[in-house]
């Protein structure tokens, strides 16, 4: 199977993997051993995904392991991340799908312990994320998890899932996007937090001014 990817490719997406995962760390967007992302091999269906008990800060091409969508494991020797299954699941279900990042940036995970989706509070936001969703407190790396992830997504407008008490989860056509999901989710949750506090009133109950094109951040031209 592996023998149709040119091996150049492959260890390309390995180092965009470790490039992606490395980023999200420095930006302290996840801490310690915590998250793992994902990314499609174009064209296949097969998936580089972050080793187990690895730090995303001190990646490198040796944690990231080859997997098939149905689970089989292409890297003797190494042991892909306990989320495997809703990594793989959403790339099932959406064949369009090329990058899955789930990592534990602070103010978006504080919305999930407060049990609250952040409004899209700013013109980026709302262009890149579309709708949020959110799944309850599960055992991480648990089938159950993994369905309701899977589900939340089923939405194609549903850019970014919040994980009570526990991350975010964000998709896109590859990897960078995906990562770069992520990013604006916890800016708007930073930001939604902050004019909560400004105008002394909880985040839900933030009036917004009419956004007459949501979609103009993402929009060519």
């Amino acid at each position: 199977m592996t023998s149709d990817v040119s091996p150049t490719v492959l260890r390309l997406l390995r180092e965009e993997l470790v490039t992606i995962s490395r980023r999200a760390y420095e930006r302290g967007l996840v801490p310690g051993l915590s998250g793992n992302n994902s990314l499609r091999v174009p064209g296949t269906d097969l998936v580089l995904i972050k080793a187990t008990a690895c730090c995303q800060g001190d990646m490198t091409v040796q944690d990231t392991v080859l997997v098939t969508t149905s689970g089989d494991v292409l890297d003797p020797g190494r042991k892909p991340s306990k989320e495997w299954q809703f990594h793989l699941g959403i790339y099932r279900e959406r064949p369009e799908i090329g990058g899955v990042a789930h990592l534990h940036p602070p103010y978006s995970v504080a919305f999930s312990v407060a049990g609250r989706v952040p409004k899209l509070v700013n013109a980026a936001a709302r262009g890149h994320l579309r709708e949020l969703g959110m799944v309850d407190l599960m055992p991480a790396g648990s089938i159950e998890l993994a369905h309701a992830i899977i589900h939340e997504f089923e939405n194609p407008e549903v850019h970014g899932v919040l994980m009570r008490e526990h991350g975010t989860v964000t998709i896109g056509p590859d990897l960078r996007t995906a990562y770069h999901r992520t990013e604006y989710l916890e800016d708007n949750a930073r930001i939604a937090y902050l004019a909560a506090q400004i105008a002394g009133v909880r985040p839900e109950d933030i009036q917004l001014a009419v956004d007459v094109d949501p979609l103009a951040e993402v929009n060519d031209g």
